[in-house]
């Protein structure tokens, strides 16, 4: 299982090339934040996640954002809806494998089950059935399975379920077990990964058709296109100012450790009781800077080379 799951990470990379909203595939991430507005959109993602048909489901109250106690982690969900039926469906996409599906799903579960209970509520009746599902880019487990279901089983009797009423459902875009998972999900999966005509089977799920034609008029949407624009556009200026940060750091880092070097000799050498006139002639040193640097040493000797090298050169630790 680890051999699996090594060979299947993929590298995550944040220097993807722009990809126009036309070339978008359900799987990025604005296509499907966008998408998945439409209530309708939604429902077609889980019925065909699931291979079942919902009558109809509603958004969740405080549907994307879940918080946890003062100081903990919270979580944003893509989307999250409860049927007719009490049902609640967590749906979020997973285009790059960062190894964090099965803790992640954990902690899903505990925020989402949390809130459907109140304060001294007694009993756990109001938990609802819920469904966590993960749709991904890559085959999280390597058995080559569109789908991999899973839910509280007894280890010791393995057909006895526990009855929490939590599935957690991790779908695999690169899956290669046809024959053994109905066809709308392979065609879906497959449409996921590569949006376009071109994936669409003629004899494929109308509900597939239906959320093709969904998909084209978003990407034919021209203030659709303009919100897309602006939002690359700002997210390529953080990553340029995050970039520039990052080199200003470095350089700042690299004088410093330069700078350390010079105050570790001279440490050295007043540890050997040489005078500072002494100490800036063998090296070749400004008396001044000689007679600053013992006197930063003095003041605070515990304090590291590079500590001392900063307060040299920028007046301050950073």
């Amino acid at each position: 299982m680890e051999k699996r799951k090594q060979l299947n990470m993929q590298m995550d990379t944040d220097n993807e090339p722009f990809n126009p909203l036309k070339d978008m595939n359900l799987m990025d991430d604005f296509l499907f934040d966008v998408a998945t507005v439409d209530l309708e959109t939604c429902k077609i993602i889980i019925e065909l996640s699931l291979g079942i048909t919902l009558t109809k489901i509603a958004w969740k109250e405080g549907q994307k954002v879940v918080h946890n106690l003062p100081g903990k982690r919270g979580i944003r969900m893509d989307f999250y809806a409860e049927d007719d039926q009490g049902r609640v469906f967590d749906v979020e996409m997973q285009k790059r494998n960062r190894g964090n599906i099965p803790k992640r799903t954990r902690f899903y579960q505990a925020l989402i089950d949390a809130p459907m209970l109140k304060s001294g509520e007694q009993g756990f009746d109001h938990l609802k059935p819920a469904y966590i599902i993960v749709i991904c880019g890559f085959d999280q487990y390597g058995y080559g399975f569109y789908r991999y279901t899973f839910d509280n089983r007894c280890k010791e009797l393995p057909e006895l379920l526990m009855g929490d009423e939590c599935q957690k459902i991790i779908l695999n875009t690169k899956g290669t077990n046809d024959e053994d998972v109905e066809k709308p999900l392979v065609d879906f999966l497959h449409y996921i990964e590569k949006s376009s005509e071109d994936n669409i089977p003629e004899d494929c799920d109308e509900r597939l058709k239906h959320l093709h034609r969904k998909l084209e008029e978003i990407k034919a949407n021209e203030q659709m296109g303009v919100t897309y624009m602006k939002m690359e556009e700002r997210d390529r200026l953080i990553r340029e100012e995050g970039r520039k940060e990052g080199e200003r750091r470095g350089k700042i880092q690299g004088a410093i450790k330069a700078e350390a070097k010079i105050v570790s000799m001279i440490r050295k050498k007043l540890a050997k009781d040489k005078d500072t006139d002494k100490i800036a002639e063998e090296l070749e040193l400004e008396n001044d800077y000689v007679e600053k640097v013992a006197a930063l040493l003095r003041e605070d000797p515990d304090k590291t080379d590079e500590q001392t090298a900063e307060l040299l050169l920028y007046g301050k630790e950073e």
